[in-house]
């Protein structure tokens, strides 16, 4: 990637407003052709090992710049980064999928999903419960650990309905999101080998993305 795309992120963050996103209209432009090279670059290599991404393009995995601000105190009109959900079909699949996060400072690696409906949300509990020792062995294996040091979501302050504190996988019965993310350096991005060291920490996390899917699906 190119150091310019970090420098308009910046630039946004401190200026964003709509006078000067019109004003600088190309630097975005080109800061987003930027991130769309590396996003298909990825894309392209999850599909050697992963089924479903072949025929996705780097379109079907970027969020949009602009925010919804309709019901949110922050009127910001635009989010001071960028991006993209790798997920089998693309940016509005209900199960769980890998996410590549740049911003400067803030640039993190994930994947997982995000607070699901309720009837998706009880299927992962449901797949949790009666398959614990097979879930607790992909999260506490060594290379896993290595990269990912917790599962990330806001817990219930008590069991959900049909579970208590007794059982042994309570403490993620109560999570009502699954995901791990990894930070990485600015530096790492303007790296030749960026493509690679994301697609990397994807295939560390694929075991618990494929167990989450299985429980959607």
């Amino acid at each position: 990637m190119e150091s310019s795309t970090f420098s308009f992120l910046q630039n946004l963050n401190e200026n964003n407003n709509k006078t000067w996103f019109d004003a600088n209209r190309k630097m975005y432009e080109a800061a987003r052709t930027d991130f769309e090279k590396l996003v298909q670059t990825i894309l392209d290599k999850l599909a050697v090992w992963e089924e479903g991404f072949t025929a996705q393009r780097a379109k079907d995995c970027i969020f949009r710049i602009h925010r919804d601000v309709r019901f949110s105190k922050n009127k910001e009109p635009y989010k001071a980064n960028f991006g993209a959900v790798f997920s089998k079909n693309g940016k509005k699949d209900i199960g769980a999928g890998y996410y590549l996060h740049l911003e400067p400072g803030k640039s993190f690696v994930g994947g997982g999903i995000w607070q699901p409906e309720k009837d998706v949300l009880k299927k992962i509990r449901q797949e949790i419960d009666y398959n614990f020792p097979e879930f607790e062995g992909i999260i506490s294996e060594k290379k896993f650990t290595s990269v990912f040091q917790k599962i990330d979501g806001e817990p219930l302050k008590r069991p959900p309905l049909g579970y208590d504190d007794s059982n042994p996988a309570i403490a993620y019965l109560k999570l009502k999101s699954f995901t791990v993310g990894a930070r990485m350096d600015d530096a790492a991005f303007i790296r030749k080998d960026t493509s690679e060291k994301v697609v990397s920490i994807f295939q560390t996390m694929q075991p618990f993305i494929s167990f989450l899917n299985r429980a959607v699906e």
